[in-house]
């Protein structure tokens, strides 16, 4: 079980819900954030050890604490902060064609995901990034299953 802690932040309460699922059933600590002010709040409080971000935010909810927030401006707001500055942060979107994908890089996100997102891969950037150990690769009849899974099956 690993003490590291990854900050889901997306308007979709599925996509976080899931992807919060994901990562504790794999041993990390999910924390959950809906919008820009939510997530500078976490981020400077929780201090979390990976930001998975949404770029795309629609006007109801991206205008949390009355900014019209977007994922490109919670990652300026982040790198400007102190206690988050140097949190790294990986990009995950519907937003199709290459201006996402390199304003997320010139913006410094360390990985970008393409919504559906693989989770298999996004698991192993997380762990890579975070300097942990890859997992056992899963037998061929068997699904992979996270750290302090034991497999009962036949």
């Amino acid at each position: 079980m690993s003490d590291k802690k990854i900050l889901i932040v997306d308007d979709n309460s599925l996509t976080r819900d899931t992807l919060a699922r994901f990562f504790s059933a794999s041993g990390y600590a999910a924390l959950k954030a809906v919008d820009g002010s939510q997530a500078v709040s976490i981020a400077r409080h929780e201090r979390p050890d990976l930001i998975l971000l949404d770029l795309i935010f629609p006007p109801d909810v991206g205008s949390g604490g009355g900014v019209a927030w977007d994922g490109f401006l919670i990652m300026d707001w982040l790198h400007r902060l102190e206690e988050a500055k140097d949190i790294p942060v990986f990009v995950m979107t519907m937003g199709k064609g290459d201006h996402y994908r390199n304003t997320a890089f010139a913006k410094g996100a360390a990985a970008f995901f393409p919504k559906p997102i693989n989770q298999e891969e996004l698991l192993a950037a997380v762990r890579s990034i975070l300097g942990e150990p890859e997992l056992p690769p899963a037998e061929p009849d068997r699904p992979a299953l996270p750290p302090g899974w034991t497999y009962l099956g036949p």
